[in-house]
């Protein structure tokens, strides 16, 4: 699928795209391709003389390869931007951008929230996109702030968590619920620290690289401030996770430990029966409980008021509850 857009009064405005002479006819400043048909990349390829990157070229880019000038001398980028799914887990997802004939050109597989805030935003802000360049620091912009939201969504769970780990009776099943909500956060914490990170380096390429005027310049500058602000928040982040974790397990290991005192408590309460009996149950040559008609019943009495003794220590000490 294509998007083109255009400056139109100061607004981004969306230009439908049905066919290749549509392209041709419209003073683009962003073209916007999502899971593109090669039909679409050959209008694109003839209409702006652009050769698109293919899909594994995008996905299988090494890390140091990520920015770099092309022989034609357009600017080729890579960049993460984090996609949070409703019933799954998050992921990142890489976008290829060139730079070229003053034209900003997208590619990627898959629709993403930043991409939809710019569009949204650039038709209510007027004036505050005046070409290419500043399409794409607006969308490394509002990554940030993606991202942040995403950091106060990671806070609000993890303050469930925390309200359900420290609760009076805490089950197993409450363990794993709770160990399930940290994984996922713990991930997507992950996730949203390395989007930052790859972010810092694209605007810090832009910034040595001279391709910025002084507003841009400085509106660069400010988006690195955010992300910095960022990254105290994901450091705080993976120590209460790392706290919540501890405290989970611990809680598994008291309630585990429960099971086994019980077990420990009964085999010593149920020893001295079990020496009685077996003392009872020798084969003597002269047997006393058959020559005493009370023998039985002393055996059987001893035997129960051994294990009851042990249990009423056992209460008396508190080591049973």
């Amino acid at each position: 699928m294509i998007n083109v857009f255009v400056l139109q009064n100061g607004r981004l405005n969306q230009v439908p795209i049905a066919s290749r002479t549509d392209l041709e006819n419209v003073p683009a400043v962003w073209v916007d391709l999502t899971d593109p048909t090669d039909e679409e990349r050959a209008w694109v390829k003839a209409t702006y003389d652009v050769i698109l990157p293919g899909e594994d070229e995008v996905q299988d880019i090494e890390a140091s390869a990520r920015y770099y000038e092309a022989e034609n001398g357009d600017l080729h980028l890579r960049t993460d931007f984090l996609r949070e799914e409703e019933d799954g887990p998050s992921r990142i997802v890489t976008v290829a951008f060139i730079l070229a004939k003053k034209i900003l050109f997208s590619v990627h597989t898959d629709e993403l929230p930043v991409f939809r805030l710019v569009r949204l935003r650039a038709r209510s802000r007027p004036g505050s996109i005046e070409d290419y360049m500043d399409v794409l620091l607006d969308l490394y912009a509002t990554d940030a702030e993606y991202s942040a939201d995403a950091l106060e969504g990671i806070y609000e769970s993890l303050e469930d968590v925390s309200q359900r780990v420290l609760q009076k009776e805490f089950t197993d099943q409450d363990a794993a619920a709770a160990l399930n909500a940290i994984a996922h956060e713990e991930d997507l914490n992950g996730r949203i620290r390395r989007n930052m990170m790859d972010t810092r380096r694209a605007v810090s390429f832009l910034m040595r690289g001279r391709l910025l005027n002084t507003d841009q310049f400085e509106e660069a500058r400010q988006i690195l401030r955010d992300i910095e602000s960022l990254d105290g928040h994901t450091s705080f982040l993976f120590d209460k996770i790392n706290f919540l974790m501890d405290a989970t397990v611990g809680f598994i290991n008291i309630n585990q430990n429960k099971i086994i005192k019980i077990f420990s408590v009964a085999s010593v309460a149920f020893l001295p029966p079990t020496l009685i009996a077996s003392i009872y149950g020798m084969n003597f040559e002269f047997m006393p409980e058959l020559h005493w008609h009370l023998g039985y019943g002393w055996s059987l009495g001893l035997m129960v008021v051994s294990a009851i003794a042990p249990f009423l220590y056992f209460r008396h000490r508190g080591w049973l509850k």
